[in-house]
């Protein structure tokens, strides 16, 4: 009976493997997995892991959709659930890049920005001219700082929101308004801080001691003599 549990035991755990593996693998995406959206089309979000709301996706078109227009700048955003085993997200960005704007004239004014959700890796590809005003130090600190805070908290409207402003304004020919700034919170006065803990600790225990060492020789005097009245 135990090596029949076993065999069904086991039976059990490897399709449940390959079950698992099945869907990991349908939902791995790869550049041909992909639409083609070709330099000049009016698609601006790829959101395959369906992960933007419908309003922060309508903000973004017609902001990058303006962008286009002023500048001939076009940027371009697309989300994923899973990189394929053989990419990594700048392999797959570059490959894309490359596809979507096969020549050097149709890249030139192009910029590509792909998050990957499962491991919440981004990268960010640049034609020729956009990186005059988009500079790979730019480029960098937009991966690193702007979207990295909301990335961790999962909040991706908010990373895309303040990508796409951050790169709108650069395009744009505007100053670098640089990262959000992260707002610490100070709280004054309301909690103590350890150290006025321990010595208010310190100073009660001494308030304490000094009563007992003067009312315990008190009692102990009274008790062998008596106390008056008695």
């Amino acid at each position: 009976m135990r090596k029949i549990n076993a065999i069904i035991l086991s039976l059990s755990l490897s399709l449940m493997l390959v079950f698992n593996l099945g869907i990991n693998g349908a939902s791995a995406t790869g550049v041909y997995d992909l639409p083609v959206i070709n330099a000049g089309e009016d698609v601006w979000i790829f959101d395959d892991a369906d992960v933007i709301s419908k309003t922060t996706e309508a903000t973004l078109t017609n902001e990058l959709k303006d962008l286009a227009n002023n500048t001939g700048n076009e940027v371009r955003i697309v989300v994923i659930n899973r990189l394929d085993y053989d990419q990594t997200i700048d392999s797959l960005t570059n490959e894309l890049f490359s596809t979507w704007y096969p020549t050097p004239e149709e890249q030139q004014n192009q910029t590509l920005f792909v998050l990957d959700t499962l491991t919440n890796r981004t990268a960010l590809r640049t034609g020729d001219k956009v990186t005059t005003l988009l500079t790979p130090e730019i480029s960098e600190s937009v991966l690193k700082e702007t979207v990295t805070i909301s990335l961790k908290n999962l909040q991706y409207n908010q990373a895309l929101t303040d990508m796409s402003d951050r790169v709108v304004a650069v395009l744009s020919g505007l100053e670098d308004p640089g990262p959000p700034q992260v707002k610490e919170v100070n709280i004054d006065g309301t909690f103590a801080t350890a150290e006025e803990t321990d010595d208010r600790s310190a100073t009660i225990w001494m308030i304490v001691l000094l009563g007992l060492a003067t009312l315990i020789p008190m009692v102990t005097y009274f008790w062998y003599v008596g106390f008056p009245g008695n």
